[in-house]
């Protein structure tokens, strides 16, 4: 059978933290809950499990990308039209070592906006289920399950005080 979504809307957090730790004694995961909130709540305030993100990497895979293509232009530049002044070296260090901090920065920046965007899972282009009232304080606890539960998995949120349920429609075919 299919999975669908259910969407279960409590007007008090402490009411939707209890609904999530009964749908986790009745064997569903954290990979099959979502929290949907209006206002931001603490990693973990509802007894999820906290992802772990990469986020660090991006910005560091930047750097040395930037690094690497600022040295290569630096140095190709330098070869390529070599202008010899006073006797000097062709390579010069301190006018590289500026254009190549500048190339870090910008790869890194660069990066850490792409590697916020790729961790945010943006875009999200289906929204699927949802209610308007999450904006205005309700937190909503959204749960992918079987077709054939969504009958006692709506009872067990309405006993653990939602206001409302909604279960998302068939696919048509």
């Amino acid at each position: 059978m299919p999975n669908r979504r259910i969407l279960g809307l409590f007007k008090e957090d402490e009411a939707a933290a209890n609904a999530a730790d009964a749908l986790r004694t009745a064997g569903y995961t954290d990979e099959n809950m979502e929290f949907l909130t209006g206002s931001p709540y603490p990693e973990g305030a509802f007894g999820e499990h906290v992802p772990a993100h990469k986020l660090y990497v991006f910005p560091l895979i930047g750097a040395v990308c930037g690094f690497g293509t600022a040295l290569l232009i630096t140095i190709g530049t330098q070869l390529g039209f070599p202008l010899v002044t006073g006797g000097k070296p062709i390579l010069g260090i301190p006018p590289m070592m500026i254009i190549m901090y500048e190339g870090t920065m910008l790869a890194a920046i660069i990066f850490t906006v792409i590697g916020i965007i790729f961790e945010s899972r943006l875009p999200r282009f289906g929204v699927g289920l949802y209610d308007p009232r999450i904006m205005e304080g309700y937190v909503g606890v959204l749960v992918n399950c079987a077709e054939e539960r969504l009958s006692w998995v709506d009872t067990l949120m309405r006993q653990s005080g939602a206001e409302d349920v909604k279960v998302e429609e068939p696919l048509r075919r």
